[in-house]
Parts: C-alpha cells; structure tokens; sequence
C-alpha cells in the first residue's frame, strides 16, 4: 500500500524567486525558471543540504547546531496572499516583500497541508513539505519599505496564511507555469494534541 496518496489538487507556480546571497532583508528577486537541487536553488540564502539551528527549533537544538535544511523553499499560496493584501490595506501583496522562493495557485487552505505532503511536478521535481511558516517581523520591514503604514498589520494577518516550508525530494527543474500535484501522506490525524492547536494561530 502506497505511504504517499496522489490527490486532486494540482497547483500552477505563478511565481518564483531566491533570496540572494549577501543582499539585504529578506528581499526576493523573480526568477522565470531554477535547478533545483538536493541543496535547494544556488545563490539563495536558504540553500545547504544542512543549516545552523535557530530560534524556530529552539525547545529541540540549542540555537548554531548543525541541523539538517528542511526550510530550502518558503512556499506561498496566491490566494492566501491576496487575503492577506486586503486585510491590512494594499491592493496586492508583493512576494518580494515575503522572501518568497515559489507562490501557487489552486490549493485550498494551502498553509495547512499535512506536514511531509509532496508537491511534485510533471517532471518529477519534488519539494517536500515540512510544516507551516509562521509569520515574522521581516516581511513587515519590507512592506513598510514600499508601504509606509502597512507593515505592522502583516504578522496577525498573515498568521495561519503565511505558507510552508520546504526541501527537496528529487533535484530538476522548475518554471513559472509548471503544475506541481499534492500528494499526502496515507494516515489518519493524529488528534492527541488538538485541545493545544490553538496557540498555532
């Protein structure tokens, strides 16, 4: 019995782009196509098939350990984005101003997928999910960049919507316009921890 079920959704990249290396803020620059490998996408600031531990996994690695890079790609949902632009006030949210490495279009509820779900394209790149993003003070310096008054809404409006995190399953390439279909993993919910949910929030 397959561990990994292929679903109906099927989602297209509307955009791509890396954090480069040695710029300033979390800043993106668009791409039309990257090679993905199993470090990630080269000259982005996230890419290593290792990373130093920081305050995210705090309670498990006391912080510069040597961990292995689940967080390669911050992937964004257009929709989710669009929601959040209304919410504090601009008519579209710049994935730029997020660090966003891909954004999609056509996964409901995306920041909420299972952890250890697949995005995969026709090609056969796979990303791995590992778990929700969680909305940060970084965006925000950047939406003040260009919207002064703006940027202080973004963390309460981007929780819950803020995407996932990322690394990769099988290295190829990876174009504006691909479809990447989700797979989720075959087990039930584990529902021991579901009165705590919701401090994730």
């Amino acid at each position: 019995m397959p561990a990994l079920l292929p679903t109906e959704f099927v989602a297209k990249i509307t955009w791509l782009g890396r954090v480069e290396k040695g710029g300033e803020g979390i800043r993106s620059v668009p791409l039309e196509a990257v090679e993905v490998t199993y470090g990630g996408v080269e000259g982005e600031i996230h890419a290593g098939v290792t990373r130093a531990a920081c305050v995210r996994v705090r309670d498990q690695h006391p912080e510069g350990t040597e961990i292995r890079n689940v967080r390669q790609f911050s992937v964004l949902s257009a929709e989710e984005m669009a929601a959040i632009a209304a919410e504090i006030g601009v008519d579209a949210l710049e994935p730029e101003w997020l660090g966003a490495s891909i954004v999609i279009e056509g996964i409901p509820d995306f920041s909420h997928v299972p952890p250890s779900s697949r995005l995969q394209s026709t090609a056969g790149t796979t990303l791995v999910v590992d778990m929700q993003n969680r909305p940060c003070i970084y965006p925000a310096k950047e939406i003040e960049k260009d919207r002064p008054g703006h940027g202080k809404a973004f963390k309460p409006a981007a929780t819950g919507r803020r995407g996932v995190t990322a690394w990769v399953e099988r290295e190829g390439p990876l174009r504006v316009g691909d479809e990447l279909r989700l797979h989720i993993p075959d087990q039930r919910e584990w529902a021991h921890l579901a009165p705590n949910l919701d401090r994730a929030e």
